[in-house]
This record gives C-alpha cells, sequence and structure tokens, in this order.
C-alpha cells in the first residue's frame, strides 16, 4: 500500500506565515505537522512507500525535510508544476500525477491535520471489508456539515450517498480528507476527471466514486485538529506542542 499525502496547497489564510513556506513543514512542539502524520503512518506494516506531492515553489523545501527523516519507508516527493495559488491543479489532479505508475492500494491523506488516534484502524477497516472506504465523524453542528463532506450510510456503514458542502445535509456523518482506495478501483480513479469529477478538493473523487463503486465509511476513533488559519496554528502549538 502507497501513501499518497496531498501537500500542493498554498494556505493563503495562514500568510505571512506560509508566504514562502509550506504549511505541513510547520514546527508544533519538537517536529512538524507533517513529521507527525508520517510518523504514524510509517509504522502501518501494510504502508511500503511516502509519496508527497508538493507544488514547485514549496518542493525543495519538501526534499530538505526528507533528508531529516528517518523512516521505515521510503519518501518521494513529486513537483507537480505549479508555483501561484491561482494556477493550483487541485487536490484529484495531484493525486492522478502520484499515481500515474502505481498498481497498489492507496491511503490517501491531507498533509495539514493532526491527529490524536492512529490511521492504522482505518487501513485494517479497509482490509476487513475489502472495498474502499472514506473516513468520517459525528457533527452536531449544521453551520459545519455545510461546510464540508457529509455522507448517509446504511446499518453496515456502506456509503448511500454522499454531498458537497450542503445546505441541507443529508445526516450528521462529516467527511475529513482521509480515504483508502484499493487496487482494483484504480481504473476508475484514473479516467474520473473525463468523467465529470471535481478537481480541487480530495473529496471530490470520494464523491464521484460513491456512485460507481462500493464503499464503506470508518468511523473516526479520536479527533482532528485542522489546521486553517493563524489562530488554530497558535492553538495547535499549545495544545500538541508539549
Amino acid at each position: 500500500m502507497k501513501n499518497i499525502v496531498i501537500a500542493a496547497g498554498y494556505a493563503t489564510r495562514l500568510y505571512p506565515l506560509t508566504e514562502n513556506f509550506p504549511k505541513p513543514l510547520l514546527q508544533i512542539g519538537s517536529t512538524s505537522i507533517l513529521g507527525r502524520l508520517i510518523a504514524d503512518i510509517d509504522a502501518i506494516p501494510e504502508i511500503d512507500e511516502h509519496i508527497i506531492v508538493s507544488n514547485h515553489k514549496f518542493a525543495h523545501h519538501f526534499e530538505e525535510w526528507k533528508q531529516s527523516q528517518s523512516t521505515r519507508c521510503p519518501i518521494h516527493i513529486i513537483d507537480d508544476g505549479t508555483s501561484t495559488n491561482e494556477t493550483r491543479l487541485g487536490a484529484v489532479q495531484d493525486l492522478l500525477l502520484a499515481i500515474q505508475d502505481i498498481d497498489d492500494d492507496l491511503l490517501v491523506v491531507a498533509a495539514d491535520n493532526i491527529l490524536d488516534f492512529s490511521l492504522s484502524g482505518f487501513v485494517q477497516f479497509a482490509k476487513s471489508h475489502n472495498t474502499s472506504c472514506i473516513m468520517c465523524h459525528y457533527e452536531p453542528e449544521l453551520h459545519k456539515l455545510q461546510r464540508t463532506g457529509v455522507i448517509r450510510v446504511d446499518n453496515q456503514m456502506r456509503v448511500l450517498e454522499m454531498q458537497e458542502k450542503p445546505e441541507v445535509p443529508c445526516s450528521n456523518w462529516a467527511v475529513p480528507p482521509f480515504y483508502v482506495y484499493l487496487k482494483h478501483d484504480l481504473p476508475l480513479i484514473r479516467t474520473c476527471m473525463e468523467n465529470g469529477c471535481g478537481f480541487d478538493a480530495p473529496g471530490n473523487l470520494a464523491h464521484f466514486l460513491v456512485d460507481r463503486t462500493t464503499i464503506h465509511a470508518y468511523q473516526m476513533l479520536g479527533t482532528r485538529f485542522d489546521i486553517g488559519s493563524l489562530d488554530t496554528y497558535k492553538e495547535a502549538q499549545l495544545k500538541y506542542g508539549k
């Protein structure tokens, strides 16, 4: 299984902090946001490679970071060739770039989240169901559901419907940016763009696949901290920096 980390954004909401430095490499205590994530994923036995997709502006920062890492699995940095927020490819196109020559299961994660649980259970859940899977968590607040992906599931946690930033959510199950895509769904993934899949957010691909293959949802076992602003970065430093 390959670990694909989508890290090609420009984090404009954190300017000036991220104007010339990638958000995933911001320090949280003795490590970085990305370092925390990779440390957990590297310990998952199924994973045999980390592939980090960066933009051209920040690729050298990730290459320098890579040299300081001592991971079980090799780390490869892919430069998507873009240099501005206006010319960014979007998460789905960055994923397609990363998997051009891959014929394997995929763990796909966003690079700017801090988790207080391991992703190993998510990988085991996908293996036990033998389907591609998305993560979900119960979200009681309407305004938060309206800013994210939302799913409707049956009593076996099979995804029946997925909405993107719905005005009227179909449930309280919100979808964070963590996915397992099994090898048998790669043909669908590789043709998603020509069949109308959105490209900007990672959830666009899951939304596309729900109507075309069997997807199960894994309930998040802990909490995640999404660093999206200067205030939330400062909060993360206080909460996780010790």
